[in-house]
């Protein structure tokens, strides 16, 4: 294709003009230009749109080729099946119009898949957001659409973990103590990953299993505590209520779980809401609050 192009021009004015640069376009680095035009290899559909957006100058306009599916997803807007983390960077970054579909016979070798033409338009100026913030924002959301908020984010022991994590890198660049409380009495138990069940995308797991647990017996009577820790293990294991995967959950845990619920539920309103439902406002209130809880997701 490059020695056809360059055949094409060769003795026209047209030959100073062009410059062919060969290689994978994920990892060249692209001089300035200001159209695209391209019949994207399907594979690389979301890292180039992704590449053409984050460039320092980014181009005035991209005509692009993708398959249809993966267009479809692109200029998905709220509430319906297809609007995804896909659909939300996308529109955050540049207005996504469909122009037309191109069906597969009008190719040669046919694929199996038809095509669609999609017109991008980066912002400008760009939105002024941490991108790899509010990227790893949205995979929680999106990690099960279908959930409501509140169960991705108190619902998930994991991602509660991951989240005190960031807050307390965030402490540690502000200088801000942490106090770790150890695991006192007011200390709650929790079962320990691993344990939570997967849901098929429209059930919800409120809470995720974390809940308080008191301490009870086999209906035991006096001299309970008496009882070897060995024997109240496999007692235990025979009842089917051993307690071997259970941790305490310290102030630190607790401190930053209370973060989220406010942020959910009392700044945002948020909490019952699901992620398909939500637009480009409701994400960037949700990061906004965040954020001013000191949890930032870099």
């Amino acid at each position: 294709m490059a020695a056809e192009v360059t055949k094409r021009v060769q003795g026209k004015p047209e030959a100073k003009r062009l410059e062919v640069l060969l290689g994978d376009v994920i990892k060249t680095e692209l001089p300035y230009f200001d159209v695209c035009i391209s019949n994207t290899p399907y594979q690389i559909s979301s890292p180039l749109t992704f590449k053409l957006l984050s460039l320092p100058r980014p181009p005035r306009i991209c005509i692009l080729t993708f398959q249809s599916e993966f267009a479809s997803r692109l200029t998905a807007l709220p509430g319906s099946q297809l609007y995804s983390r896909l659909s939300v960077n996308a529109q955050m970054y540049s207005h996504v119009t469909h122009i037309l579909k191109v069906g597969r016979n009008n190719f040669n070798p046919p694929p199996q898949v038809d095509s669609s033409v999609v017109r991008l338009v980066p912002k400008n100026p760009r939105p002024k957001i941490d991108f790899e913030e509010w990227d790893r924002m949205l995979r929680v959301c999106f990690g099960r659409k279908n959930r409501t908020l509140r169960a991705g984010w108190l619902g998930a022991k994991k991602v509660l973990e991951w989240v005190e994590g960031c807050w307390r890198a965030w402490c540690a660049l502000n200088y801000i103590p942490v106090d770790e409380g150890g695991g006192g009495e007011d200390a709650m138990d929790v079962e320990a990953p691993g344990g939570e069940e997967e849901d098929d995308g429209d059930g919800e797991e409120e809470w995720g299993g974390i809940m308080d647990i008191d301490d009870v017996g086999d209906g035991g009577g006096e001299g309970e505590d008496d009882l070897p820790d060995f024997f109240k293990l496999e007692r235990d294991k025979v009842n089917g209520t051993s307690t071997s995967k259970r941790k305490k959950r310290g102030k630190v845990s607790e401190l930053v779980r209370e973060k989220v619920r406010k942020v959910l539920e009392d700044d945002t309103d948020l909490a019952d809401r699901r992620a398909r439902t939500l637009d480009q406002n409701d994400f960037l209130r949700l990061l906004l609050c965040f954020n001013n809880e000191g949890i930032h997701f870099n």
